[in-house]
């Protein structure tokens, strides 16, 4: 399971962000006394979450009134990323913010903007290879162990488990399984884990589990390891076969999810699932530029916590800024702080 190649999921607000971001942002023209000190690459545009990071970048791109390049965007595609970076990097900015889709193929593209004294931050994803500023993301095993946890109480301790799995040879989606794994294997024997990779694909994680139900009818839990890809299929699909029950009433199929995007909260408001583990798509978002900033002014940072409530570890290649994450449920789904409550849903 060591090769890994990231495919987390985002759509919408990008176009606003691509056209409007150069003007609004403090940018200059080729021909300006000052020159953007920020490049930023959108990894994707595939699901509410992602939609809602770069919603959240114009956001404090607006209220820093920061020099950024017109931002670029990637579309989960590696050739794409690779070429968006070199045309930021061509731009010279002193810093450019990032989430590459394949973590495994990045030393490259990260030691040349190492060598043009370019900082890297990623986001969501953590390089292998190359080079980092900082990597701005939570400890996605700890999403595995949160659902595990959640699920294994709630059943009981007894049961089986669907587990909707990224791709394993993606960095989240193999901490995530990995985090689950452990948390299972430790606390809940006796629970049976059914792993279904997905690679990140909604379809596929359809018919994994319409294949699962059907050769598992006394299934009485579920775990999506990315709700912006799988928590539509696997509702629809349950619907279909009548199966989506109400928490609380006989026959519920337990259900816990990841991402944190308004679709989920409504579901647990609805009882249709009943946990989500966020992913905050606003720090991500405020603490991936704070980052770019401050490598714009030279500034360093060392292991240890934060005074933002995270914890900053070593890699072998730079340093992570871990930011928490929060396991929802139906006693704080309506909580101000979570960033989902201020999203469109």
């Amino acid at each position: 399971m060591k090769s890994r190649t990231i495919r987390t999921t985002c759509a919408g607000c990008i176009a606003v962000l691509l056209a409007g971001c150069l003007t609004a942002c403090g940018g200059t023209d080729d021909a300006g006394n000052s020159r953007p000190q920020i490049g930023i690459d959108i990894p994707r545009a595939d699901s509410d979450f992602w939609k809602a990071y770069a919603k959240y970048l114009q956001e404090e791109i607006n209220d820093q009134q920061l020099g950024v390049l017109p931002p670029t965007r990637s579309d989960g595609d590696e050739a794409t990323f690779t070429a968006n970076v070199h045309s930021l990097a061509g731009r010279h900015p002193k810093s450019i913010v990032m989430a590459p889709q394949n973590t495994m193929t990045t030393d490259t593209t990260l030691s040349e903007l190492f060598r043009a004294n370019i900082h890297a931050i990623s986001v969501d994803t953590e390089p292998e290879h190359g080079t980092v500023y900082m990597v701005v993301r939570t400890d996605n095993r700890s999403y595995g162990t949160k659902a595990c946890e959640f699920l294994g109480k709630q059943l009981g301790g007894k049961g089986k488990v669907a587990e909707l799995q990224g791709a394993l040879s993606s960095i989240n989606g193999y901490e995530r399984s990995e985090g689950f794994a452990a948390c299972m294997k430790r606390n809940f024997p006796g629970i049976q884990v059914i792993a279904l990779p997905t690679d990140w694909k909604g379809d596929v994680a359809s018919a994994k589990l319409q294949s699962t139900l059907a050769a598992n009818p006394d299934l009485n839990g579920i775990y999506l390891q990315a709700g912006g890809v799988f928590l539509q299929p696997a509702l629809d699909l349950l619907r279909q076969k009548g199966l989506l029950k109400p928490a609380g009433q006989s026959g519920h199929i337990t259900i816990v999810s990841n991402d944190g995007i308004p679709a989920e909260l409504n579901a647990i408001r609805k009882g249709d699932i009943d946990a989500t583990v966020s992913q905050p798509a606003d720090l991500y978002a405020k603490y991936a530029l704070y980052y770019a900033k401050a490598a714009t002014e030279g500034k360093t940072f060392r292991p240890g916590p934060t005074d933002h409530g995270s914890t900053i570890i070593s890699l072998p290649n730079g340093l992570e800024d871990q930011i928490p994450s929060s396991l929802v449920t139906k006693e704080n789904v309506d909580d101000p702080s979570l960033w989902a409550n201020h999203a469109a849903g």
